[in-house]
């Protein structure tokens, strides 16, 4: 069991980060405190954007239509902190 709980926790802490990374670089820009017409900025934005839109597309499906607010990279950071923190070491209890 263990050869699978390390594995999945390694993934379950690097999409940690990368969201993180993604939240607080959409505030940044947002904030006009990093601009998009930097070529490293954008190529750093539409990656990270490119890596977790199929994440958040079936999330948004799921969730009421609130415009100005996109809630779907917070209900990914509840699941991912769940799963990682909660569900696997239940399970590797078991």
């Amino acid at each position: 069991m263990m050869a699978i709980y390390g594995p999945l926790a390694l993934i379950l802490d690097v999409m940690f980060f990368i969201l993180l990374a993604h939240i607080i670089m959409s505030w940044l820009i947002n904030f006009q405190v990093l601009n998009l017409n930097q070529q490293f900025v954008a190529q750093i934005w539409y990656g990270l954007n490119r890596l977790l839109e199929p994440i958040y597309t079936p999330i948004r499906r799921i969730l009421p239509d609130t415009r100005p607010l996109d809630l779907a990279p917070l209900v990914l950071f509840i699941i991912i902190i769940s799963l990682r923190d909660y569900i696997l070491p239940e399970l590797l209890l078991r």
